[in-house]
């Protein structure tokens, strides 16, 4: 038997440890891939997980992280061979199943997405599920009809993993994007990255009446909470509102007004149960038309397994800009 180094999670008696181990590597059942995993990276949802601050792991102990990216070593399905580059995010992975924050994972075979010409292993992990769930959002918005010629599209939490990207992206698809960030001394980085306007989060966030002026076409909302509750009344009518974080809560208390008398829509992008299908086009978009053009600058650091109980504690504390790749 081999062994092999794992970030493991436990939890007993409500007691929350995390760190290093070595476990022993099993061979791959029908149906099952082993890959030999070379790049991953931190979310918001790994930085809570790994710190025991909420309750995303269902069982224990279990090994972190819900991005990865490497080759097959071992193959039990007849679409993948030794040596195929796969992504696998999301689905169960740092939930129910052991993640990405290992030297091999072994996963179902549905859940591999082969690694599309124009990403390397490196980039695709740059991107991890952050940069798939702003794809989503904005294919999930244009699907309802979202159009650059709708307005202004606010992203918010805008200076984190998801925000960055939502930036980049809609920029590039013609939409002309306001940032709304607490890290005003950024300001200059993401206009960089595509923003046209970068609004303090107080600004955004507060209201005064049931409905306010429409002010934005859309928005890719990271926040939650009273910033979300927000947004609603301030959307021109047909917008569309992607709902993707809860940093700032996950209570969300408004009217029906906006959406019976603006015909605004709120989108839920759950990229962890995204389809394989929709999946699949989107991992394809990023690497042509959707790449981000600031892809290089949007990655911060790159870390190793031992530095992750560092770098969980400083995202949660809002110390984070962009990504963080984690270097198997």
């Amino acid at each position: 038997m081999t062994s092999y180094r794992a970030f493991r999670i436990y939890r007993d008696n409500a007691q929350h440890t995390a760190g290093i181990e070595e476990l022993e590597l099993s061979p791959p059942e029908k149906g099952e891939l082993l890959i030999r995993v070379q790049y991953s990276s931190i979310n918001y949802k790994d930085a809570l997980a790994g710190t025991g601050k909420a309750q995303i792991l269902r069982h224990f102990p279990l090994t972190g992280g819900i991005d990865a990216c490497g080759e097959v070593t071992e193959s039990h399905d007849r679409r993948f061979k030794p040596g195929d580059p796969v992504i696998v995010t999301g689905y169960e992975l740092s939930t129910t199943a052991d993640g990405g924050y290992a030297e091999y994972l072994k996963v179902p075979a549905d859940w591999a997405i082969p690694l599309p010409d124009g990403l390397t292993p490196a980039q695709a992990m740059a991107l991890g599920t952050a940069g798939f769930t702003a794809a989503l959002a904005l294919y999930r918005m244009e699907i309802n009809g979202q159009r650059p010629d709708m307005g202004p599209l606010l992203v918010t939490g805008a200076t984190g993993g998801v925000g960055c990207f939502a930036v980049n992206i809609f920029d590039g698809e013609g939409y002309e994007v306001t940032a709304v960030t607490g890290k005003r001394d950024q300001q200059g980085y993401l206009e960089h990255l595509g923003a046209r306007e970068v609004m303090g989060r107080e600004e955004a966030r507060t209201y005064h009446h049931t409905l306010e002026r429409g002010r934005w076409g859309g928005a890719v909302d990271n926040v939650g909470g009273e910033m979300l509750a927000s947004i609603t009344r301030k959307v021109k009518p047909w917008g569309n509102i992607a709902a993707i974080g809860l940093a700032g809560g996950h209570e969300f208390n408004t009217t029906v007004m906006p959406f019976i008398l603006r015909g605004v829509s709120l989108l839920g992008i759950n990229s962890a149960g995204c389809p394989y299908a929709i999946r699949h086009e989107i991992w394809q978009r990023l690497a042509t038309d959707l790449k981000p053009r600031h892809l290089d600058d949007i990655v911060s650091q790159t870390v190793t397994l031992e530095q992750l109980p560092e770098v969980f504690e400083q995202m949660l504390a809002g110390q984070m800009l962009g990504r963080t790749v984690v270097a198997i």
